[in-house]
């Protein structure tokens, strides 16, 4: 029985990762592997299904990430997010330096991938702390809900892309619909949210203080940087606001497109950054070229566990799983959009990893999409805010933030643990919410 076979598949696929340690792209393939032949596929028409996932997955995926990584990179070794940071706390003062911090996550968040932004940012919050007084979790976690969002909303980040490509959903409406789902999910998760936790006394190591602090005199102006770190997001939205305007044949309507698709935009950006962020203020090409080197080889895990998600999702559809789970979800009376995060949340509390979860998840609800007419856009959202929900110790981001801020499991878990689950939660209900007009 299909149902069976697959929920085995994903009892072993969290026994591997979480049990055995086994890494997520290997505990993928055996995955695929297993529920091929439990399928009764024949074994040469398992492998060709693997190859067909992970091509047609990374096809499009190579290029977005990459490119992305490379410019967040560019944007936190130059000192745009330095930059960014101080200029904001200048602009809103500092009474309101977490509204500072927060748009600071968020802005910086949505070209660097979380991992990078947490190292880059967090330092600095300590420092802003310190130098303020104010509560570090106060400031530290809407800084945090902003990276988290953009994490799990927006692309070019590897599961909202990853997810667009599966569903082919447009990726430029998934980012407009991510952004405004983003704002009301931020401010809540953020400063909101942040009054009414228990009050924890964090004290970090000075070891995770800024020691790699760039003087402000040769820092980029606060104007280079925001553009490098906005411009992707402004000709991915700006096209698909106004690409309806012009005909399908018009020759401005190509080019509309062709600068608004999300590649050309990133490249565009890349370019454009590696001059004023770089080039202009004497730094070589050799070294932007090497900062683009480590930026990629950054990423070479991410994409091999999105190619066995890949791998994992065509063998789904090919044994016939995928249908039979389509048929079954049709039956229920709950919303298309309210199972896939469901979905999502089970599979993140299972394994931990928000990528893995969402990417899991897509296979299985694939049919869905077809079925009811669902938006492909909206799906990817609903399971992106699942795939944050309910962060625990299988989670390697909730040991990051545990010892960045010296607190001990049960403060993680009554901060950082609250600050996802809410942002999953209040993501649900802008994607109901949105489902209701679009």
């Amino acid at each position: 029985m299909p149902i069976i076979v697959v929920s085995l598949g994903i009892l072993l696929l969290f026994l591997l990762i979480v049990l055995f340690r086994v890494n997520a792209f290997i505990s993928f393939i055996i995955v695929t592997i297993g529920i091929g032949i439990g399928q009764g596929m024949k074994l040469d028409v398992i492998v060709n299904s693997i190859e067909k996932g992970i091509g047609n997955t990374l096809g499009f995926l190579v290029l977005i990430l990459g490119l992305g990584a490379m410019l967040g990179k560019l944007v936190a070794e130059s000192g745009a997010a330095q930059q960014i940071t101080n200029g904001l706390i200048k602009f809103f003062g500092v009474k309101n330096t977490k509204v500072a911090v927060m748009f600071t996550g968020f802005i910086v968040g949505i070209t660097m991938f979380y991992s990078v932004g947490f190292v880059i940012l967090v330092p600095l919050v300590f420092t802003i702390a310190a130098s303020t007084g104010l509560s570090l979790i106060g400031i530290g976690l809407p800084m945090l809900a902003a990276l988290s969002v953009t994490h799990g909303f927006l692309p070019p980040h590897p599961a909202p892309s990853a997810l667009s490509v599966m569903f082919k959903a447009d990726i430029g409406t998934t980012l407009i619909y991510g952004v405004v789902l983003a704002i009301p999910s931020i401010l809540i998760s953020g400063p909101f949210l942040t009054r009414f936790l228990p009050k924890v006394n964090a004290k970090p190591l000075k070891e995770f203080m800024a020691t790699k602090k760039i003087h402000t005199s040769k820092l980029p102006s606060l104007n280079k940087s925001l553009l490098v770190a906005l411009l992707p997001v402004i000709l991915i939205g700006f096209t698909t606001l106004i690409s309806s305007i012009f005909q399908n044949n018009d020759t401005l309507f190509e080019w509309i497109n062709f600068i608004g698709n999300p590649v050309i935009a990133l490249l565009i950006t890349l370019i454009i950054g590696t001059y004023t962020l770089g080039i202009s203020r004497g730094i070589s090409m050799e070294e932007i070229m090497e900062i683009f080197a480590t930026a990629v080889s950054g990423i070479t895990m991410v994409l091999l566990i999105i190619s066995g998600a890949g791998a994992l999702k065509q063998i789904l559809i090919d044994s016939g799983v995928s249908d039979y789970i389509g048929s079954l979800l049709e039956i229920s009376n709950m919303s298309p959009l309210f199972i896939g995060w469901l979905i999502a949340t089970l599979i993140r509390f299972s394994v931990g990893s928000a990528t893995v979860a969402g990417l899991t998840t897509a296979g299985i609800v694939l049919p869905l999409l077809e079925s009811t007419g669902v938006s492909p856009e909206l799906m990817v959202l609903a399971i992106g805010s699942g795939s944050l929900m309910l962060s625990h110790v299988n989670d390697s981001g909730f040991w990051l933030f545990k010892e960045y801020f010296n607190l001990s499991v049960k403060e993680t878990l009554c901060t950082w643990t609250i600050m996802e689950t809410s942002i999953g939660i209040t993501g649900l209900f802008g994607v109901l919410i949105l489902n209701q007009f679009i």
